[in-house]
């Protein structure tokens, strides 16, 4: 790795991180804004009804993470880390631009669902190979020393995308639109910009440095090395993931609509609400961040693993029946303060696990297998509880989740103690 200087590791970071950014704006836009345009893409029905048909196929799109892992893993992995993070901002601004150009279900029929399902198709591609190269990449760009705290970065990035998407959604909301320009037409113009953006991050990420040296002699990139040599890792991926996801997915992506459809609150405020609680959120990850390099990543998983079991319940039950937009937003807050146990580090902690030439690929297919099947169906399962008056049982199987995956924190070792990265580097 070329990359000595403070500077040129900023500079790698800050380039990795921007496209990081634009890519998670564009999938959040989808998210944020399902509250417009569901009507758009589906036939009339009570509000739950669409809001669920618009999470089924937000859940399809999870489906491409997998393959978008295993593809971009191995072009990350053989030909290095630049061309696979270029090529996917460039997938995923091409998704944005089919949301942005599609036709109503009044006009072209059930061919609106279907090119809403193929644009989240061509996103979940794309955003499935993003993570495990761009977890791999600030990982070894970092110092070993601070390999947390600049790691950490991708999650301030990936919910840098979430309120990019919330603060466009808000100005749309309060200055430029009426809520009848943005059901009808407005919600659009989100999905430009993702397209726009792209063409920033683009040009960024191809001025980028290498991360590491690629020796083409070896075997690099494959499911065959990544299987024989490493099956103990990527099981260990699969357990790491399973509850954070399903926590993230559900107090970040899935909360927005939980307020507006069990707390009652309006869509501008909900909306308002949860930018400023992603705003805070997306500070917390750098001090989780730096936490793990002074005391290590297990006790902060661990941390999360159980006041995550004990504490789910309790926090969405008393959510539910919040009368105060205050209490709303502490209580949300408090369960962000746990999930950051989880998400600041969980990148750099999968990066550690495996050797350079199955990286990308260890941290990207198993994190996107495991997303796609619990992180991908959070938010649809969430609404059937609703939809069926059964709400509480989505609440009880969070925590099960996280218990499941505090039993793998406890037994796994530090991956600060035992990083890859620093055995190929010779740092003790």
């Amino acid at each position: 790795m070329t990359l000595q200087s403070t500077r040129a590791r900023l500079k790698a970071i800050v380039s990795g991180s921007v496209g990081n950014l634009v890519e998670w704006y564009d999938w959040y836009a989808y998210t944020a804004f399902s509250l417009y345009f569901a009507p758009s893409f589906f036939p009339k029905g009570n509000q739950t009804a669409q809001q669920l048909n618009a999470a089924a196929i937000f859940a399809v799109g999870f489906l491409m993470r997998p393959i978008g892992g295993w593809i971009f893993g191995r072009i990350a992995d053989r030909t290095g880390r630049k061309a696979a993070m270029t090529l996917s901002v460039m997938l995923m601004s091409f998704g944005s631009l089919i949301i942005a150009c599609t036709p109503t279900y009044q006009q072209i029929g059930l061919a609106a669902p279907v090119l809403l399902l193929l644009a989240r198709l061509l996103q979940g591609l794309s955003v499935g190979g993003e993570y495990g190269t761009s977890a791999t990449y600030l990982s070894e760009v970092a110092e070993s020393h601070r390999r947390g705290f600049y790691s950490s970065f991708q999650y301030v990035t990936l919910i840098g995308g979430q309120l990019t998407a919330l603060g466009v959604q808000m100005l749309l909301q309060k200055i430029f639109l009426t809520p009848e320009q943005l059901e009808l037409w407005g919600w659009r113009i989100p999905f430009f910009i993702g397209a726009l953006l792209a063409f920033v991050a683009l040009y960024m990420r191809r001025n980028m440095e290498e991360s590491v040296s690629i020796d083409k002699k070896k075997e690099r990139g494959t499911l065959r090395l990544m299987l024989k040599k490493h099956p103990r890792a990527v099981l260990t991926v699969v357990g790491l993931t399973l509850g954070g996801t399903i926590a993230f997915y559900t107090y970040t992506t899935y909360m927005q609509k939980f307020l507006v459809n069990t707390v009652h609150l309006t869509k501008d405020r909900a909306t308002q609400l949860t930018f400023f609680l992603m705003l805070i959120y997306a500070g917390m990850q750098p001090l989780f961040g730096w936490l793990s390099d002074k005391i290590g990543r297990k006790p902060l998983l661990i941390g999360f693993g159980v006041f995550g079991s004990l504490l789910t319940v309790p926090i969405l039950t008393a959510l539910s029946h919040a009368n105060t937009e205050a209490a709303a937003f502490f209580l949300i807050l408090g369960a962000l303060v746990i999930v950051s146990g989880y998400t600041a580090i969980n990148a750099v902690v999968k990066a550690e696990m495996f050797p350079a030439e199955v990286r990308a690929l260890g941290v990207g297919l198993p994190y996107a297998l495991t997303v796609a099947i619990f992180g991908g169906t959070a938010e649809m399962l969430a609404l059937y509880f609703k939809d069926i008056g059964r709400e509480s049982l989505y609440y009880w199987y969070v925590t099960v989740c996280i218990f499941i995956s505090l039993l793998v924190y406890t037994v796994v070792k530090d991956s600060k103690r035992t990083s890859w990265i620093d055995k190929e580097n010779n740092t003790p």
